[in-house]
């Protein structure tokens, strides 16, 4: 299922706010590690790179804001509903930090922080059911065993529990590993931390592995597509 959050009137899910601003941030080695065409490179900076004036989510960060928003049925925007009675008695898992929306779920008093690398998402240090709403960003791609990493989100979630996220999507191919190609980092244009290296590049099939991990449903939230897209997985 797919949500549609592109409405001809671009709104960051953050804040509210409705001013944005654009900054390239791919890098030529990176754009040719991967492939990507002219449009493909466009919208992926903008992902990364188009941010809001007021609050500094880029698109990737308030997709995933608007994923959690309409999985816990905000009215309101997720800074100012996240710190409201009765939502603080959630209990939050962030693996690594989710952007700039990590001052943002720390409103949640039952928030904790699980930075990645040193928790390990293949192996949470967390017991089976005890969370109600799994949250990382541009993180699983650098996992060496994804669907790994996704089971351990479900084992994690209670019942009616839901897994947000965001990865960097090229709509137009297929999912694949970079098992036997050059290497490809994220990060900064110089990178070589084994911390930020590429281990799966994702397309238009991304939902395939939630399903492989175990979960019973998987919802596409999508902003500006195709620049944005944010998937919550359903326990």
């Amino acid at each position: 299922m797919s949500d549609s959050g592109s409405d001809n009137k671009q709104v960051c899910h953050v804040c509210g706010g409705q001013a944005f601003e654009f900054e390239p941030v791919l890098w030529d080695e990176l754009v040719e590690a991967w492939g990507l065409s002219d449009q493909e490179r466009a919208y992926i900076d903008r992902q990364q790179g188009e941010c809001c004036v007021v609050c500094r989510a880029n698109l990737r960060s308030s997709s995933l804001a608007a994923a959690i928003r309409q999985h816990l049925g905000m009215d309101g925007w997720l800074r100012d509903e996240a710190g409201r009675r009765p939502r603080r008695k959630l209990r939050v898992l962030e693996l690594n930090e989710a952007g700039t929306l990590s001052p943002v779920l720390q409103q949640w008093k039952s928030h904790v922080l699980g930075q990645y690398p040193e928790v390990d998402m293949q192996n949470l240090p967390y017991e089976d059911e005890s969370f109600d709403l799994v949250l990382h960003s541009d993180t699983l791609e650098h996992v060496p065993d994804p669907i790994q990493a996704l089971r351990e989100c479900r084992r994690v979630l209670r019942p009616g529990g839901a897994c947000c996220y965001t990865i960097p999507i090229v709509v137009g191919r297929m999912t694949r590993s970079r098992d036997g190609l050059p290497p490809s980092w994220h990060g900064q244009s110089r990178t070589t931390d084994e911390d930020w290296k590429v281990q799966t590049e994702y397309g238009a099939d991304a939902w395939c592995q939630p399903m492989e991990a175990g979960f019973d449903s998987v919802r596409l939230t999508t902003l500006q597509w195709p620049a944005a897209i944010a998937l919550t997985l359903y326990r």
